[in-house]
């Protein structure tokens, strides 16, 4: 049987999230992981605009958008009901958490990672705009112990590896931060057997001329 191919890079968070995806909903994949200074031409050819994950099913079809990568593997299979339907009040909640994630926290988490690149302000001024997000999250948690009910769900899945680089850039300031719900909810996330699965290190493709199998068995 032909398996889809996924490209991916291991610590890019919107790859973390498809790799999360794929593999809570038990799909197998064809593995290449890749290196952003040299992205191979089939990756190119299928994806122009040049970033992971790339995901190319049998068929043909391409879908490079993480989120779109992990709604398309839960909607084969969705063991744990991540899925948000839209019968669930929730949705509406889930989307707007995750598109103000993607589209308003993660640029201030670029101009924090990379402050030397964005002279304009401080670190600590980026890091301040960050803590918008991370406080809107602390209120969700104080309330249960996911982010919209006391079990994950795609949000939960969708936003945690963006979590986990906005806290890596300073753990010691993030460690004594004032937001102990969102520290407890990263801190069991990347504990978990799903995260320590999908982090596994591979030999890049193009090094090694082999791809990989990722993914759990049904």
């Amino acid at each position: 049987m032909t398996l889809p191919t996924l490209y991916s890079f291991r610590r890019c968070p919107y790859a973390m999230r498809a790799r999360l995806g794929l593999y809570l909903a038990k799909q197998t994949v064809s593995l290449r992981e890749i290196i952003l200074k040299h992205k191979p031409d089939p990756m190119l050819q299928a994806s122009p605009k040049g970033t992971v994950p790339v995901l190319i099913l049998p068929n043909g079809e391409v879908i490079d958008e993480s989120l779109a990568i992990m709604k398309w593997a839960l909607a084969q299979h969705d063991p744990q009901n991540l899925l948000v339907s839209a019968t669930n009040p929730k949705q509406e909640a889930a989307n707007a958490l995750i598109h103000y994630n993607d589209h308003s926290f993660k640029p201030w988490l670029d101009k924090y990672k990379y402050a030397d690149r964005h002279p304009q302000h401080s670190q600590q001024y980026y890091r301040q705009q960050g803590e918008v997000f991370i406080a809107q999250l602390e209120s969700l948690l104080n309330k249960h112990s996911q982010l919209l009910a006391n079990t994950a769900c795609i949000v939960d899945y969708a936003i945690y590896p963006f979590i986990r680089q906005f806290a890596h850039v300073d753990k010691a300031w993030f460690e004594q931060s004032p937001y102990p719900k969102v520290q407890t909810w990263l801190r069991n996330h990347l504990q978990s057997d799903d995260f320590i699965a999908i982090m596994q290190k591979y030999p890049t493709w193009l090094d090694s001329e082999q791809a990989f199998i990722f993914g759990q068995l049904k």
